[in-house]
């Protein structure tokens, strides 16, 4: 599994790096434009992320804006739906206002922090990306 990690605090992003590690490569980025120029990147080389864990709240393009550009680059490569990204919110914004949002705009989870192993697998597991 090829993971992009959306984190503007090193802590978390190391974490979540440390947490996934069992289940592939992570590229950590640490803002919204970075993870737009990777996720870019990686669709146009045919290395498109399985994952990405994408933060809320950080400097510039916050994580609610990169989602929507993440879908919207994807469908220009014609990666719409089940042949695109899983993306998972990793924040410590927990509103019914952002959850909805963030579903709204195509997310497949929605984790709160402090992440733990635990619960990080069971996402996965329901996202098909990891087995119990």
């Amino acid at each position: 599994m090829r993971s992009l990690i959306v984190e503007d605090d090193q802590t978390c992003s190391l974490v979540l790096a440390t947490l996934l590690g069992p289940y592939g490569t992570s590229v950590v980025v640490g803002d919204g434009e970075a993870a737009i120029t990777a996720f870019t990147s990686a669709l146009a080389g045919g290395q498109p992320f399985d994952l990405v864990c994408l933060d809320i709240l950080m400097p510039g393009l916050d994580g609610a804006a990169c989602l929507r550009c993440l879908r919207a680059i994807e469908h220009g490569f014609g990666r719409d739906g089940s042949a695109g990204a899983r993306i998972l919110m990793t924040t410590s914004v927990n509103t019914p206002e952002s959850i909805f949002a963030s579903f709204r705009n195509q997310c497949e989870g929605y984790l709160t922090k402090p992440i733990t192993r635990a619960r990080l697998l069971e996402h996965l597991t329901l996202l098909g990306l990891a087995t119990t």
